[in-house]
């Protein structure tokens, strides 16, 4: 499985994060709001996001993810964790512009993300904050399953309280019909 795919469809593309795209994707990262119910709500700060975006390019996952529309870096997500023994892969360290919460291009983007994961593995993971009710939400509203609560220690931060959330591929065609149906029916 190549971790840094290049996926798009009508509302975003995401491509391979490259060392280049600092300044774009700290623009986009830069906002306190971005981060208060993140693991760690200092990474608006740019010495605390450049330790973010250095792991993000040493562990080869990342994705810039860009508006389809008018090229605009609205954030960034990786998949993480690849293991072929227990086919499986955890999507993650995802955010996003606060102009782009709530609509199509999370959901956008879980969809080319889990398309693309569910060709090579059986279960796709979730690691979120445990004081991250917003995208608990969002991913309980997919029909993501709360597997456990575990400590992540993220781009060598201090370990956090997080709870794993799991998709299996078995549960994928409901899920991904929900995303479309979303996505495509407004």
């Amino acid at each position: 499985m190549n971790l840094q795919p290049y996926l798009f469809n009508q509302f975003i593309s995401a491509n391979p994060l490259l060392e280049d795209d600092f300044e774009v994707l700290y623009d986009a990262a830069s906002d306190p709001l971005v981060w208060e119910q993140h693991p760690n709500p200092d990474r608006y700060k740019k010495e605390v996001f450049m330790n973010f975006f250095k792991h993000a390019l040493e562990f080869k996952g990342a994705l810039l993810v860009k508006n389809q529309i008018n090229g605009q870096v609205i954030g960034s997500s990786r998949y993480y964790d690849f293991h072929i023994e227990n086919s499986s892969v955890h999507i993650g360290y995802t955010f996003f512009r606060k102009e782009f919460w709530g609509g199509k291009y999370n959901y956008s983007l879980k969809l080319l993300m889990l398309q693309y994961a569910f060709q090579y593995v059986n279960k796709v993971l979730f690691h979120i904050g445990k004081n991250n009710v917003r995208s608990q939400k969002s991913i309980e509203r997919l029909g993501a399953l709360k597997v456990r609560e575990i400590n992540v220690a993220y781009a060598g931060e201090l370990n956090r309280p997080n709870y794993e959330y799991l998709i299996s591929k078995e549960d994928w065609p409901e899920i991904e019909m929900r995303l479309e149906t979303f996505l495509y029916s407004n």
